[in-house]
C-alpha cells in the first residue's frame, strides 16, 4: 500500500482533509496529514491569502512541506493535496526522484521548462473552474506530458471548484464519490 502525504487547500486542515486521509487509510494507505497553516482554518478565501502572506507567502508554505515531507520521502512518496495543497504537492513530487505518483485535486502548478519525470498522475477538477481555466489545464497538461509522466485527467461537470469538501458550497456529493473511486483506483494500481 502507498506512503501518501496530503496537503490541505488554502481553507486550512479542515475536516475534509481528515474525512478523506481515513478515506485513504481505510483503504490500506498510510496517510499524513501535514498543517501548513498552524492549525488555522479558513471559510473565506481572501482571509486564507492574507494569512499566507502574512507567515511568508508560497515559498513559507513549500518550506514548511519540504521540512514535513523530506524524512518521509525515502520510503517512496504518493504527493497529493487539494487546490493550494495539489500545487504544492506537485512542486515536491516533481523535485523527488523517489516519488511514486502525484494525486492532485483541484489543483496544479506551473511546471518549469526543464521538468523530468515518469510518475504517474491523476488530476481531479471542476468543469469549469475560475481557478484553473480550460487554456491553463490544456497547458499544464502538455508541459507534464512533455516532462514523461502519464497523465490522467478527471472532469465534473458544474461542480464547485472544491467539490470534495462537503463543508462548502462547492460541494457535489455525486462528483466528490466518483473523484474518490478514481482515485483508490489510481492508489491500487500503483501497488500492481
Amino acid at each position: 500500500m502507498a506512503q501518501i502525504v496530503l496537503f490541505h487547500s488554502a481553507h486550512g486542515p479542515r475536516p475534509a482533509v481528515q474525512a478523506a486521509a481515513d478515506r485513504l487509510r481505510a483503504a490500506g494507505h498510510t496517510v499524513h496529514t501535514p498543517d501548513l497553516f498552524e492549525g488555522r482554518t479558513f471559510d473565506d478565501t481572501d482571509a486564507a491569502q492574507a494569512f499566507q502572506e502574512e507567515i511568508g507567502g508560497a515559498d513559507e508554505l513549500l518550506r514548511r512541506a519540504v521540512t514535513v515531507s523530506a524524512p518521509l520521502s525515502e520510503h517512496g512518496l504518493v504527493y497529493a493535496g487539494f487546490a493550494l495543497g495539489g500545487a504544492i504537492a506537485q512542486n515536491l513530487a516533481l523535485a523527488d526522484e523517489k516519488a511514486r505518483g502525484l494525486l492532485l485535486l483541484h489543483g496544479t502548478s506551473d511546471l518549469r521548462e526543464d521538468a523530468a519525470t515518469s510518475i504517474p498522475v491523476q488530476l481531479h477538477m471542476a468543469e469549469p473552474d475560475p481557478f484553473e481555466p480550460e487554456d491553463w489545464l490544456n497547458a499544464w497538461y502538455l508541459r507534464m506530458r512533455r516532462a514523461g509522466a502519464e497523465v490522467e485527467v478527471h472532469r465534473y461537470q458544474g461542480a464547485g471548484h472544491l467539490f470534495t469538501d462537503p463543508e462548502l458550497d462547492d460541494y457535489d456529493a455525486d462528483a466528490a464519490e466518483q473523484a474518490w473511486a478514481a482515485a483508490l483506483d489510481f492508489l491500487a494500481d500503483l501497488d500492481g
